[in-house]
């Protein structure tokens, strides 16, 4: 691939995704992008890129796009939010949303489901606490191809050992043959949806808690203020943003301050959320 039309790549993917591809990455970019030339019929990664300028075939830069996006997941990922998250949050909410008892969650780049149906395993420890209450995680993707894999349910060997704790694994799963088989119970607690973070996040409603972890990590930093500045339009006042433990507000955007709580967890700079402010201006 030339200069020119690595460039024009990664034009594309920044305006359709938002990803930050820098030079360095250029094998990467042709090693994911062989195998959708392919699928197209083309020989080289230069015929695919010739036939998308030719024709701004729609299929050919979703099929781009969703090459270049990393899907790396695990079930309770760096587990301290999770812990958070039953421990605290859902009973603060509990209290605070008493007169609605419904509550909304959001899993932003849920990729495979681990994420969200972790957060489903949760709720259902705590189903007695929440009887008679509606809960609904949202969890989006850019990816269709990853969204329909995770509304499966299925998971290989090295997925399920990979942070999800054994008790769960024998309470939720079924093996069959090489796959491990999550139930419809805690399937059915998540909806999946389509979802590209560049786009106006109001029409999928208000949500007390987002989860937007390990993801903006990909964007350049104007990409990450413009989404996280849409996610306060989306973010009850009392709400709690999770962003990944490495990844920060600070620099970014005025909208959001971290807490007390651990790190990655952010409230509305100006709201009263369900965790201890950690200076907040």
């Amino acid at each position: 691939m030339d200069p020119e039309q690595f460039e024009y790549v990664r034009s594309l993917l920044l305006e359709r995704s938002g990803l930050v591809v820098t030079p360095e990455k250029m094998y990467l970019l042709e090693t994911r992008l062989f195998p959708v030339a392919r699928r197209h019929g083309c020989k080289t990664i230069e015929d695919l890129i010739k036939r998308y300028r030719e024709h701004q075939s729609e299929a050919i830069a979703v099929d781009i796009s969703e090459a270049m996006n990393t899907h790396e997941s695990l079930f309770f990922r760096d587990n301290a939010p999770f812990e958070l998250f039953k421990k605290t949050i859902v009973p603060e909410l509990l209290k605070r949303r008493v007169n609605k008892k419904k509550i909304r969650v959001w899993c932003a780049a849920c990729s495979s489901g681990q994420e969200p149906y972790s957060l489903a395993m949760i709720l259902d420890d705590l189903s007695a606490e929440l009887a008679g209450w509606q809960v609904d995680i949202i969890a989006t993707d850019i990816s269709h191809s990853v969204l329909e894999r995770a509304a499966e349910g299925a998971f290989t060997q090295f997925e399920v050992q990979r942070g999800l704790p054994v008790q769960y694994l024998v309470k939720h799963f079924t093996q069959e043959h090489e796959t491990w088989r999550l139930s419809s119970r805690i399937r059915e607690r998540v909806k999946f949806q389509h979802f590209n973070l560049l786009s106006d996040p109001r029409a999928l409603g208000k949500f007390d808690v987002i989860f937007c972890r390990n993801v903006l990590i990909y964007f350049d930093l104007a990409t990450k203020g413009q989404v996280m500045d849409r996610m306060v339009n989306v973010l009850a006042g009392d709400g709690v943003l999770f962003l990944g433990s490495s990844e920060s507000t600070i620099g970014i955007t005025a909208k959001f301050w971290p807490v007390v709580a651990g790190r990655g967890v952010y409230k509305h700079t100006g709201g009263a959320p369900c965790l201890v402010e950690n200076g907040a201006p």
